[in-house]
């Protein structure tokens, strides 16, 4: 009689999951899927080996480059293929067919699906239609999950930790989808004091604020001026004010400008702080600060990629050649069976 293997293992405990939100993701396996993306940084050629003859389905009902791409491109260094679409009118959607029904057809064509859509709570829908695992890539305003993975990846990996910070959020933070899952996230890591910086018409939305008031070592200050609080922050967390999240243009031509990152601003702030933005940029991070070492962003891109390297691999379950921490739950695997 076999016995099934132990899902103590990151390894074992990530396959099949579906990423909605990084709540289902435990801080073990959170830590594992750091590990794995540093690993494959420095071992691409181990990386092609992982997740041959595996399909990726990327399925876009709203516009996206960095984030459709990087899923693609980390499937294809994993040595797997990509199919799907970057638009809702390119699927069948406009013919009124369901998410549901959308996610249930590629179960049969793909091992894994990586899905953005503009409403919130259809990524769990997909989910729980489909019959492999669903990486929620943006619902709506809600959440981004690995967006989250490449912003704690760059953090860790300028400041070797993910706690004790003080972490400065700007801009939309009403409808940033990135700043609640990055808030949620780091509030786990525990020892956050973040400082929320918007204009009161795009504050935090009370359901984000709760994740702190709940976390006994993390706090949270309200504000809007970022030169009077740049000189406390670590890291400084940029967003742009989303024309698409706006029902009245007004609203948005007038707010879109309350927020610039420049020279002058940069000026005040500590020598190590690290500016992230989940990008694309319009005009609150100007372009002369590209050069400047504290920009974190283009670093956010590859870690980005390196992350969803990770995760996409983990929820297939399939080893990296090489990895330690995979080939002792393969051993473990082999040894319990």
């Amino acid at each position: 009689m076999s016995v099934q293997p132990s899902p103590a293992s990151p390894f074992h405990s990530l396959r099949g999951k579906s990423v909605v939100t990084l709540d289902s993701v435990s801080l073990d396996e959170l830590d594992y899927l750091l590990r794995k993306a540093d690993y494959f940084s420095q071992h691409p050629d181990q990386a092609r080996l992982t997740c041959p003859g595996r399909i990726l389905a990327t399925l876009f009902f709203e516009p996206s480059t960095r984030t459709r791409l990087s899923f693609e491109t980390a499937m294809l260094r994993l040595g797997g293929q990509v199919i799907g679409f970057a638009g809702a009118q390119l699927s069948s959607s406009t013919k009124g067919e369901t998410v549901a029904d959308t996610v249930k057809v590629v179960s049969n064509y793909a091992d894994l699906v990586a899905m953005r859509h503009p409403k919130e709570g259809a990524a769990l829908v997909a989910a729980k239609a489909a019959s492999i695992p669903v990486i929620n890539g943006g619902d709506g305003g809600h959440m981004h999950p690995t967006q989250t993975l490449a912003d704690i990846a760059t953090i860790r990996a300028r400041f070797g930790r993910l706690d004790h910070l003080t972490i400065g959020l700007c801009g939309d933070l009403t409808f940033g989808r990135t700043v609640h899952s990055l808030i949620q996230t780091m509030c786990r890591f525990g020892h956050i004091d973040f400082v929320l910086i918007s204009p009161p018409e795009l504050k935090t939305p009370d359901y984000v604020l709760d994740f702190i008031r709940k976390t006994p070592s993390c706090s949270y200050r309200e504000v809007t001026d970022l030169q009077a609080v740049i000189g406390d922050l670590d890291v400084l967390y940029m967003t742009r004010v989303q024309k698409e999240r706006f029902f009245n243009e007004d609203d948005y031509l007038r707010l879109r400008d309350t927020y610039i990152l420049d020279e002058d601003k940069m000026a005040f702030a500590r020598k190590d702080m690290a500016v992230l933005h989940p990008l694309p940029r319009v005009n609150e991070i100007a372009f002369n600060l590209d050069e400047d070492p504290r920009a974190a962003y283009f670093q956010q891109v590859k870690m980005g990629m390196l992350m969803r390297m990770a995760l996409e691999s983990s929820l297939i379950g399939d080893p990296a050649p090489g990895f330690i921490d995979d080939e002792e739950a393969q051993r473990q695997e082999i040894k319990e069976v």
